[in-house]
């Protein structure tokens, strides 16, 4: 299965949230977004992207986790014309979700980053490392947090910082592309 058949199915951040959830799941994305800056030099650093990115992120509006981390996506997004983002519902497209599934689980947010052409770049998902380090630490509560509160600032900078270097990884690795170097002479 090609995962980039995903790509013509992916929703629009708002039309996910629209689509996918409710008022009250719509709400809890809205107040991360709000607190979600990003730092100056990371704004300079996402519009300085040149390559297409075509990035699909799995996801679920009831998710925790999806709440706490899609939000920087759409962030990214909006700081540069090169991220072209997208989302599917998990529960409403089962062979995206098994094919997505990380350490046999059907974990969310998974995002892939495809090229121009429809191939893939970068799969990453579902917590950055901080994340897990926050949860290891916490030993107490849910295994998934619920979103309705909204994460720590200090640790959402954090995450920010680690899903931008997924995000400029993927950028590097198309930049330094012989075959898209050939394609666009530089």
């Amino acid at each position: 299965m090609s995962l980039f058949f995903g790509w013509d199915l992916g929703l629009s951040y708002d039309r996910f949230l629209e689509a996918s959830g409710n008022p009250v799941h719509a709400r809890r994305w809205e107040v991360v977004f709000d607190e979600t800056v990003l730092e100056p030099e990371q704004t300079t650093l996402l519009g300085s992207f040149t390559r297409k990115m075509q990035v699909l992120c799995l996801a679920g509006v009831w998710c925790g986790d999806c709440v706490e981390q899609c939000p920087i996506f759409r962030r990214f997004a909006e700081a540069t014309a090169a991220i072209d983002l997208r989302f599917l519902d998990r529960d409403a497209n089962p062979e995206f979700r098994n094919a997505l599934s990380i350490c046999g689980g059907n974990r969310i947010p998974v995002v892939v980053i495809f090229n121009e052409d429809g191939q893939e770049v970068a799969r990453f998902g579902d917590r950055t490392l901080a994340r897990y380090r926050h949860l290891a630490r916490a030993q107490t509560g849910a295994a998934c947090p619920t979103g309705v509160v909204a994460p720590p600032q200090d640790l959402q900078r954090v995450v920010v910082k680690e899903w931008l270097d997924v995000f400029e990884r993927a950028q590097l690795l198309l930049r330094l592309s012989p075959r898209l170097r050939e394609r666009y002479g530089d």
